[in-house]
């Protein structure tokens, strides 16, 4: 009963590898391009730690595709790869050779899309191989819904699966926060052999390595596509117009993003007029293309939320002190970071135009009449984030 384990070695070179692993992938924090601030640098390995727990989810407790489970991604408390700060994201792992059915309660999120993804080049896979979105999924009046997803063809809501198949993503998008519910529902393989996932040595060592590596390329990855961006600051380009591979993205809208470095006595001005849309969102985060702290700070708005002017147009200002207008993007400490504009299900998709000010000047910039807010229509907006994301989330 005690005593050596012939295998004792090869699992203690199994935990120092996923520890060295994690160690190095710390320096990304680091590299040249990252900026140097505290804040920053801090956030920067909080990102790294934080992310430990999806690695080992996608590549050791959640990886067999025989025993899948429909869980979430990120939440206000771990994120990545610019999370939306309006979004549910929650997956499983599939395997195109299997039959899967999702079915449970549909929710009310504005927003709803079903992907289906094969592994690729990039650590979120590659690319799309089938998707349902929005009014392509029959619900039930009590709002009940099935989703299968196989490689034969099946009746009702079906998407077609490759033998690539790798990944099953579930979208929601909410407008508002407060009374939009979440899907509750579950995933189960219709022709996998009885029995749990199997756990072993090799199962350990494994998913350890892949879990590490998986943190350092996925921060890595995110972190190099942003200062694509960081060489352009001010101005909003899409995914596609800087690289053109196969990652998974939401449907029905290519976002734009902008890179922006706002001094503390300087204020940027982001003007755009909605289209009119299925859907669309402002996201705004760090460097390392994390959204601020949603729950208790401006970070973000949308389609519901925005006060537009009377002109239908939309005014962002980033500062670091309330400029006591309605849609304020909070710095929240920090002095560069993304912007990113969502239009999804709209026939246009404008391009938003920056103007960067000094602080002392910005009223001068606004235009005449702009709308404010005081500080009670502030405290009632950041109340309304809190209790939304502890509605989406359940905490």
């Amino acid at each position: 009963m005690y005593g050596d384990n012939p295998n004792d070695e090869q699992l203690r070179q199994a935990w120092s590898d996923f520890c060295a692993q994690l160690q190095a992938a710390g320096e990304t924090v680091f590299r040249d391009t990252a900026p140097i601030g505290d804040l920053d640098r801090a956030k920067g390995l909080r990102l790294m730690a934080r992310n430990i727990a999806l690695g080992l989810q996608f590549h050791l407790d959640n990886n067999d595709p025989a025993c899948p489970e429909l869980l979430h991604y990120f939440d206000p408390l771990r994120k990545q790869g610019g999370d939306n700060a309006d979004a549910l994201y929650v997956g499983a792992p599939v395997d195109g050779a299997h039959t899967y059915r999702i079915s449970g309660q549909r929710g009310t999120a504005r927003y709803f899309a079903v992907t289906v993804l094969e592994d690729g080049v990039t650590p979120w896979g590659g690319a799309v191989v089938g998707s349902l979105v929005d009014d392509e999924i029959d619900v039930a009046e009590d709002g009940s819904f099935e989703i299968v997803l196989s490689p034969d063809e099946h009746p009702g809501n079906w998407i077609r699966t490759t033998p690539g198949a790798w990944r099953v993503t579930v979208r929601q998008f909410f407008a508002d926060w407060v009374n939009e519910a979440p899907m509750d529902a579950r995933i189960d393989c219709l022709d996998a052999e009885a029995g749990g996932p199997r756990f072993d040595i090799d199962t350990l060592c494994q998913g350890l390595d892949r879990a590490a590596n998986w943190v350092r390329a996925s921060t890595t990855y995110w972190a190099d596509m942003l200062d694509r961006w960081q060489a352009r600051p001010n101005h909003f380009l899409s995914y596609r117009q800087l690289d053109d591979n196969a990652i998974d993205a939401t449907p029905g809208g290519e976002p734009l993003i902008c890179y922006w470095r706002v001094p503390a006595d300087e204020a940027l001005l982001v003007r755009v007029t909605p289209p009119a849309a299925r859907f669309w969102s402002v996201e705004f985060g760090n460097y390392w293309w994390e959204t601020m702290d949603y729950r208790y700070r401006l970070c973000s708005t949308n389609c519901h939320h925005a006060v537009l002017e009377d002109s239908g147009e939309l005014l962002l200002v980033v500062a670091h002190d309330d400029p006591g207008v309605p849609n304020w993007l909070d710095p929240s400490g920090h002095g560069e970071g993304y912007i990113t504009v969502r239009w999804i299900g709209a026939a246009e998709c404008p391009t938003p135009h920056c103007e960067q000010v000094p602080l002392g000047e910005l009223a001068a910039h606004l235009p005449e009449g702009v709308k404010r807010i005081d500080a009670q229509g502030r405290r009632a907006q950041l109340a309304e984030r809190r209790a939304g994301a502890q509605r989406r989330f359940r905490y």
